[in-house]
């Protein structure tokens, strides 16, 4: 098996907690599971091979894949599964990244998104690949509960899911995060971690500035994603 690449067919997760996670909520997916001869037999290792065992998972034992695939030397379990189509709740709110590029950023985004009960989450193309083991292993799992969908522009988002409060965020916005009443169902938009959102996106929805010291000049995308859903979340039930 080889190292992943953005046009295979299968994934995979780096790791026992992660492989765990994957064989808990996305075990039809799941082809086989690799286990290095150094792993422990630990609760964790129990758990994933009694699992493996009753839905006839292939538990396969092979030091050289793992070492192959893993960059890291206490990576002991893989877990391989299949990609699957996930699609976007029109009914639930949503995060809209436009142009990640970063995938640890992407990664830790699932994960608060998750964490804040904002599962629903659109990539505006071009951006970082979901399925890339470095994003599954940043979401420490988290991904496995998230619906994540691409589109080729923000306009191709809109005509499907335009139908609810949207809220790009930006420097040039003029209403601060503290002062939006928010409200049901809404799309949290944000920019890629360099250039941020063009211009255009000042006439759509509600523009919002998260307000900051002038001295940094941003923060961080990861940062600021999750300060928007504490705010746009805290009130909700």
């Amino acid at each position: 098996m080889k190292k992943y690449k953005k046009n295979d067919l299968e994934s995979y997760t780096l790791g026992t907690t992660l492989t765990l996670e994957l064989l808990n909520k996305k075990i039809e997916y799941v082809t086989r599971v690799y286990i290095h001869s150094k792993q422990e037999e630990n609760e964790t290792y129990r758990r994933i091979i009694d699992i493996c065992n009753k839905n006839k998972i292939d538990v396969i034992y092979s030091d050289k894949v793992i070492n192959n695939l893993s960059d890291k030397e206490n990576c002991y379990v893989i877990g391989v599964f299949k990609k699957y189509r996930m699609n976007l709740s029109k009914d639930s709110n949503h995060i809209v990244l436009v142009n990640p590029s970063n995938m640890g950023n992407l990664g830790t985004i699932i994960r608060s998104s998750v964490g804040f009960n904002v599962s629903n989450i659109a990539i505006i193309k071009p951006g970082v690949d979901v399925y890339d083991p470095k994003v599954i292993r940043s979401s420490m799992g988290a991904i496995f509960n998230a619906n994540i969908e691409y589109f080729e522009s923000f306009n191709d988002y809109y005509s499907v899911y335009g139908n609810r409060n949207i809220y790009p965020f930006m420097l040039k916005a003029k209403t601060r995060l503290q002062d939006v009443k928010c409200e049901r169902v809404f799309s949290l938009v944000f920019g890629n971690e360099a250039t941020g959102l063009n211009d255009n996106y000042l006439e759509i929805g509600t523009p919002i500035i998260i307000k900051h010291s002038n001295k940094i000049d941003s923060l961080n995308l990861d940062n600021a994603v999750a300060i928007a859903l504490y705010e746009f979340t805290k009130n909700l039930k």
